[in-house]
């Protein structure tokens, strides 16, 4: 009996492995996505397809519109997520296709092998977006490379847009698929691919025209550290590790290093792998990188590991021993970002800090917008939680995020709003104990935030010997619901600073002979300023006051070097 149960229970996984496997993957990735709470950037991305747009100040568009049709969809956790449950199961299908000679047993074996896969691949992230565009995009290539026909040479195109929407890393994969094969760039094809994916890419970047180029300029240089930092670098390494698994990762790096490639294609899958780990190396000694920067390379190693263990049995021994470890680490984490019992406030804040609180608080705050200070994380979950509009108030001497740009602010201005904070508690009339915070609440009954008046010096940069004065030439560019709030309301005449920046530091604050109300009756103006700071390079910002006591940033950073 139990004999015959067991050549029946294998009789079906032969002929069924596949489904067995892609149905068991989805349906768990979907109940995973249902049990699971939004984490902070979920919740971030969330409020993006409230704005669809063509692009945003951290990414671009493709997360927003991907959650935005999984909301028409569905509602809650599932909703945001199911878009990105069908793209990381189509990724492996994908995957699978690259494969030219397969075991199914190993590249199962591989994937349940990848913890990274599992317990992120359900998330609301660009990175998902981007993991699937690229092995869509070696499916294509491989087809492209074989015959430059039109419907590849069509498709690599729009392939490569999607990319390009998914997450700007995206151009590391095309380039690298590129420096792996030079002649590429003798085929008229590759151009034709090339213009159609620019021409498509386009609207975004006239998105980012008309905002100064707001996304380039905080990737490329407000990321950056003042110095270099061994940390960084340290961390970097072993993060990587961590993200293709602490368990079986030496076995996908020796495979992915390793493995001799036979093609043009598999070249391409190494140049990628080699080439991102190596690109983001670099990239510490400039700033902090991130360890889901290199999330790419999961496809060129799963394909190189795969190919590479077929042919190196020990290693493929070890990795069917470590299988169980791995899948039972994946369990347990599984398992703990849906049940609240693991008593560490770093995965309570990442799971299961907002449950339950906001609705109690929605109703103590009598379903009024809320403005949070400092925290697009914040202010998206609440939003997120509650149904109710929450704004972001950013400090100058913090970066700035999307609420920078959304309307939100405007919708707001003059009206009756409660503030929120975790910080500084004394300074609220309410708070409320969270699950790992107390918040303070007050109302503001006039809410005031003119974050969006940009103020401009000609020239933006200026060299002066120490002690000396400086004369700022600005010109203010004010929106017109400002100016038209303003000059109906002639008791809001908010102070204006300059904030004196060493690097990232702020060194001090430098008020000024002027106002928000003079500033909107002569938006050009000269002021006069005696820094008095020592010998070194500096940047200045000018500041608005907000109703909350709160500065804005309201200018971009201007260079001071002092002799």
């Amino acid at each position: 009996m139990i004999l015959t149960l067991k050549r029946e229970m294998k009789f079906i996984w032969q002929n069924n492995h596949r489904f067995i496997f892609y149905t068991g993957w989805l349906l768990l990735s979907f109940l995973q996505a249902y049990l699971t709470g939004l984490q902070d950037d979920e919740a971030y991305y969330w409020v993006y397809s409230k704005f669809l747009s063509w692009g945003y100040f951290d990414h671009p568009p493709m997360i927003a519109l991907l959650i935005k049709t999984g909301t028409l969809i569905l509602p809650g956790e599932l909703g945001v997520r199911f878009m990105i449950v069908i793209l990381s199961t189509l990724t492996l299908l994908i995957t699978e296709k690259l494969i030219e000679t397969k075991n199914y047993l190993l590249f199962y074996s591989i994937c349940l092998s990848l913890p990274i896969l599992q317990v992120s691949g359900f998330m609301a992230v660009p990175d998902i977006p981007l993991i699937f565009f690229t092995s869509l995009f070696f499916l294509v290539y491989r087809s492209f490379i074989k015959k430059n026909s039109i419907i590849n040479t069509i498709s690599l195109g729009l392939v490569m847009t999607g990319l390009l929407y998914s997450k700007y890393h995206g151009v590391l994969i095309i380039f690298f698929t590129l420096l792996s094969n030079i002649k590429l760039l003798r085929s008229a094809a590759i151009y034709v691919s090339g213009i159609i994916a620019v021409l498509l890419f386009t609207p975004h970047l006239i998105w980012q025209y008309d905002h100064d180029w707001i996304s380039f300029k905080f990737h490329f240089f407000e990321r950056s550290a003042e110095y270099y930092d061994l940390r960084i670098t340290i961390e970097y390494v072993l993060g990587q590790f961590l993200l293709v698994g602490p368990i079986a990762g030496i076995i996908f790096f020796t495979g992915t290093f390793l493995y001799r490639t036979k093609n043009s294609f598999e070249r391409s899958l190494k140049y990628t792998a080699v080439g991102i780990f190596s690109f983001f190396l670099l990239s510490t000694f400039k700033g902090r990188v991130e360890a889901n920067w290199t999330s790419p390379v999961l496809i060129p190693m799963i394909v190189l590991t795969h190919n590479y263990l077929l042919k190196h049995e020990r290693w493929k021994i070890w990795l069917y021993k470590l299988l169980p470890l791995s899948v039972a680490l994946v369990l347990v984490i599984r398992f703990f970002m849906i049940a609240d019992v693991l008593p560490i406030d770093a995965v309570v804040e990442r799971f299961h800090a907002w449950k339950r609180w906001p609705l109690v608080l929605k109703n103590k705050t009598k379903d009024l917008p809320v403005v949070f200070k400092n925290s697009y994380q914040r202010a998206s979950q609440y939003w997120f939680h509650t149904g109710q509009i929450a704004y972001s108030l950013n400090d100058y001497r913090e970066r700035m995020n999307n609420y920078n740009i959304w309307p939100i602010e405007d919708s707001l201005l003059g009206k009756k709003v409660y503030i929120m904070d975790i910080y500084r508690l004394n300074s609220f009339k309410d708070s409320m104990q969270a699950r790992l915070w107390t918040v303070g609440f007050s109302p503001d009954s006039n809410f005031q935030s003119f974050a969006k008046l940009l103020i401009k010096c000609e020239p933006n940069n200026y060299i002066l010997n120490r002690g000396e004065k400086l004369t700022l030439d600005l010109i203010a560019d004010i929106p017109g619901h400002y100016r038209n709030y303003l000059l109906h309301q002639q008791k809001t005449d908010e102070q204006i600073i300059i904030g004196v920046f060493k690097g990232k530091q702020r060194i001090k604050e430098v008020n000024l002979n002027l106002t928000l109300l003079q500033l909107v009756r002569n938006p050009r103006q000269q002021v006069v300023i005696y820094p008095d700071i020592q010998k070194g390079r500096y940047s200045l910002v000018f500041a608005i006051r907000s109703s909350t006591g709160l500065f804005t940033q309201n200018s971009e950073r201007i260079g001071i070097i002092i002799k």
